[in-house]
């Protein structure tokens, strides 16, 4: 089996990093492309705790973690993919695990490789990995943390 492309899910947590050699090794063995994915959770659809946001300010916030996502899968390239042929810096907004799967759908990724656990995680299994491996269409490859 050939994996031509790899999908990668960051959510910027240290457990994330540790998939990151995994996908350079995996990369460097198929000559595959690396799609390194993050989700902004979109803030608008959550209920308001302690009353209402203008939409202005949700835009507002939004753009901020869209730029500081930018900035931060910049860097996990240049520092953890330097030397592999392809990376595609990918970013989503909305729910993790729905968004990962659509993407797997969507670009036709053969492979994905993510930890265990992400940066919220206090089980050994996270919820949104657990997700995927259960519902994914491809190899999932799991980086234990």
């Amino acid at each position: 089996m050939e994996f031509k492309k790899i999908l990668c899910p960051t959510d910027f947590s240290r457990n994330a990093q540790k998939a990151l050699p995994h996908v350079k090794s995996l990369t460097k063995k198929y000559n595959s492309e690396i799609h390194v994915l993050y989700v902004i959770e979109d803030v608008a659809h959550h209920e308001p705790w302690y009353g209402e946001f203008g939409k202005e300010h949700t835009n507002k916030i939004i753009e901020h973690g869209r730029k500081l996502a930018q900035k931060r899968l910049e860097q996990i390239v240049s520092k953890y993919l330097e030397g592999c042929p392809t990376c595609i810096r990918h970013i989503a907004m909305g729910d993790p695990a729905q968004e990962i799967l659509k993407f797997i759908d969507q670009e036709k990724a053969d492979m994905v490789v993510m930890p265990t656990r992400g940066q919220k995680g206090i089980f050994p299994f996270g919820s949104v990995t657990e997700k995927i491996v259960k519902n994914s269409p491809v190899p999932v490859m799991t980086v234990p943390v």
